[in-house]
């Protein structure tokens, strides 16, 4: 009865993994990564030799080829040292399964092996300075020229945009709306494209934020992944994907500084005993504990469904990602507050957490957008 609640060896095999490299090349020097806004790309080329650039990327590729749940686990437990870090794992990841999914055996061939290994790694080019939570709006052209698409526009809120190699990039081929919408490869290196400044950030201080911008770009035909008109069903297939692994960062932060404040709480001492010992800060640990486990569960299920590919797929996807990562952010703020003025300062973890968590609420899809989703399938006749 309760062995389909829980984690199978392999899985477990799996999370130990993920968790003794964070706890050897993520924890330690995180604090510095983002005090110093350092991008620690020899840490994430480290990750990619275990299989973690590719996680749900095909054996035949020289991917792990493993499912969604696999992958949530091991977003959660390098976001226990650095979300920043292993949301941009993430969108790696996202990047390179689309090539292997929906690309040619030539552009798999091209791309794939230095993408496994990360000697290039890939951004996810959807959202404009005029389409965030209106994707099938975006502007950005490519008109086809004999071999060749000639593409234009703005890429906004780019991970990775300047420092990495390849471009998975969303471009209207086609006319308004979703159906005129195709995916292109686009390397860094192509004449025409260049790049923004870097964001100045509230938090996601280990990872570059940049526009990326095309001008006149020649994009060989070959570069285009699946045909003409399906890459926004490609995008919002990698989306469900990428709605759960935000939400397991925000798990594996929120669960981070629920550790911290369990250790602080029961260190630090006010009116002659353990803050710990008040029923105050009992019952709020109680809580937080509790809140984060239903929204774990929820979540592991939704990434179940996704591999799965069963038809309530992206409701729960949607459901899970909206209550994984409201829920960090409630438990971040409140490890904060037992913490009370020292949670305010660097020189503990959890303002770096707090700052980073916030952003998990508006990426992959707003959380409002994600009610939308979810009150869309439940009203639909």
């Amino acid at each position: 009865m309760t062995d389909q609640f829980d984690l199978t060896d392999d899985q477990r095999e799996i999370q130990e993994l993920a968790r003794r490299f964070t706890a050897d090349r993520i924890t330690p020097f995180a604090a510095e990564w983002d005090e110093k806004h350092i991008f620690p790309r020899d840490t994430i080329k480290a990750a990619a030799e275990l299989g973690f650039a590719a996680i749900y990327v095909s054996e035949e590729s020289g991917g792990i080829n493993l499912g969604r749940l696999e992958a949530a686990l091991i977003m959660e437990a390098m976001a226990y040292g650095c979300p920043a870090t292993s949301a941009f794992i993430s969108i790696h990841n996202m990047a390179s399964w689309m090539i292997d999914r929906f690309g040619s055996d030539d552009l798999k061939g091209r791309y794939l092996p230095d993408l496994v290994t990360m000697e290039r790694i890939a951004s996810y080019c959807l959202t404009e300075p005029g389409s965030g939570s209106d994707a099938a709006a975006l502007k950005t052209s490519a008109r086809l020229e004999g071999d060749h698409y000639i593409v234009n526009g703005t890429k906004q809120f780019i991970s990775g945009a300047g420092e990495n190699e390849v471009y998975v990039t969303m471009v209207r081929t086609g006319a308004e709306g979703p159906k005129g919408i195709s995916c292109l490869v686009i390397d860094k290196d192509m004449p025409g494209v260049s790049f923004g400044a870097n964001e100045r950030k509230l938090g996601w201080h280990a990872q570059p934020t940049r526009q990326v911008l095309f001008d006149n770009v020649k994009v060989p035909v070959a570069n285009r992944v699946g045909q003409e008109g399906e890459g926004f069903r490609f995008a919002m297939m990698g989306l469900d994907g990428g709605r759960l692994n935000i939400g397991a960062c925000s798990l594996g932060g929120a669960q981070r500084c629920l550790d911290e404040a369990i250790a602080y709480t029961k260190d630090r001492q006010q009116f002659g005993q353990r803050i710990a010992d008040f029923q105050n800060t009992q019952f709020t640990l109680a809580d937080m504990d509790t809140e984060l486990q239903a929204a774990r569960y929820l979540l592991y299920v939704a990434a179940a469904k996704v591999t799965a590919n069963a038809p309530d797929k992206t409701r729960f996807a949607a459901m899970a990602k909206r209550l994984a990562t409201d829920t960090g952010s409630s438990v971040v703020d409140r490890a904060l507050q037992l913490h009370g003025g020292y949670g305010y300062l660097m020189d503990y973890p959890i303002e770096r957490f707090w700052r980073d968590l916030r952003v998990h609420s508006i990426l992959e899809g707003t959380n409002q957008v994600m009610r939308m989703i979810v009150g869309r399938e439940l009203t639909r006749q």
